[in-house]
């Protein structure tokens, strides 16, 4: 049976104080959480700060981007040897605003999810189309073709990968796709893993919606089939709305 996730995204917010007062409030919250497996991604320069204080809890630390090199001449960029060295256990990939604002790519996707997994970290790569694309009746077509692109020859490793499907139309918007919507998306992008990959590392990836999640409509989405948990983004910033959206999946 797959251990449901809630990783919680905090995008471009939080100071290193901030960090460490909202990290410390997850803790003492989430210490005897054993069910759901909780994953908070703080900026950059919030890491170092949250990791000794997550160190020996039931809360794993995330980064929200990574390059696909060990190190080298690339100014400003996080290599996957130095999100080990933080205690970083996940990483996002492939977010909806880093391809819409840094010109992520699939090919992009597929280099720093090979890397983090010849690292011994897990991908949670991010797949889902715009409202014009969904309108004109391409979800299909174009999500597809960003798992077959984004994960393609990874082999036996594919099937520790998270996937998270964010409809980019939900994300920030204060909408959200209904639970039909997110199970009916998931279930087409577990057909198309099982296609690459065989049917036993379909089966074992785990799945998970984002897109405007909050403890209002978890509950729609924690009972909808194929849905192992959430990518959170704004409900994510705060202990109060957080929390309650890992205990519905508990």
């Amino acid at each position: 049976m797959r251990r449901p996730i809630i990783a919680g995204n905090w995008k471009m917010y939080k100071t290193t104080a901030e960090a460490r007062a909202l990290v410390s409030a997850l803790v003492t919250t989430l210490q005897d959480e054993e069910r759901v497996e909780v994953v908070v991604c703080p900026p950059f320069t919030a890491l170092s700060t949250v990791a000794p204080l997550l160190a020996g809890t039931r809360i794993a630390l995330g980064a929200q981007d990574v390059h696909w090199e060990d190190e080298g001449a690339f100014t400003g960029a996080v290599s996957p040897r130095m999100l080990v060295d933080l205690g970083c256990r996940y990483v996002i990939i492939g977010h909806s605003e880093r391809r819409a604002y840094f010109a992520e790519t699939d090919e992009t996707v597929n280099r720093k999810t090979r890397a983090v997994l010849a690292h011994g970290l897990v991908p949670i790569v991010c797949v889902g189309e715009s409202l014009a694309q969904r309108e004109a009746g391409q979800t299909r077509f174009f999500v597809t073709g960003q798992v077959r692109a984004g994960l393609a020859a990874l082999g036996e490793k594919a099937r520790t990968i998270v996937i998270a499907y964010e409809p980019i139309w939900a994300i920030g918007t204060g909408h959200s796709a209904t639970g039909k919507d997110a199970a009916e998306v998931i279930g087409l992008i577990r057909e198309t893993l099982a296609e690459m990959d065989g049917r036993d590392t379909a089966e074992a990836i785990r799945s998970l919606y984002g897109g405007s999640v909050k403890p209002e409509n978890s509950k729609e989405f924690m009972t909808s089939p194929g849905i192992d948990g959430a990518l959170v983004g704004g409900a994510s910033l705060k202990a109060e709305s957080f929390v309650p959206i890992v205990r519905y999946y508990a």
